[in-house]
């Protein structure tokens, strides 16, 4: 295995922004979880981050194609990893992966990955510069 499929295959060295437990009412018939519920929780951590780097309200502007790596099923820890990885006047590029762990194992898989555009608002709910970075 070369260092670079290795490092695939190694969650972030942080701590999640958000953990779930997968659950019936979020899969398909046949037990696997909806591509939806994933990006929706995505959208949740990248929007963590947001608000916390604009200091307020923030919104998502755009996300970058998704590929689903690897199934997520019922039971299923979901860890969501989102890093803010540039921004402009107004807007933020945060990337999300999410890896799952089995409930009974200690082993994570990467299921999938985008990248979140936010962009902060003021109060009118109109773009606002972001404040200086800390």
């Amino acid at each position: 295995m070369t260092e670079d499929v290795a490092a695939a295959q190694t969650p972030p060295e942080v701590a999640p922004v958000i953990r779930v437990v997968a659950m019936p009412a979020d899969a398909n018939p046949a037990g696997d979880i909806f591509g939806g519920w994933l990006m929706s929780w995505m959208d949740l951590a990248a929007g963590t981050v947001a608000a916390r780097r604009s200091h307020g309200r923030a919104a998502t502007a755009a996300v970058e194609a998704m590929s689903f790596l690897r199934p997520v099923v019922i039971g299923d820890e979901v860890s969501f990893y989102a890093t803010l990885i540039g921004e402009g006047r107004t807007s933020m590029r945060i990337s999300v992966e999410a890896w799952r762990r089995h409930r009974e194992a200690e082993e994570t898989v990467k299921v999938t990955h985008a990248t979140f555009t936010y962009v902060s608002l003021g109060e009118d709910r109109k773009p606002r510069p972001l404040p200086p970075s800390n």
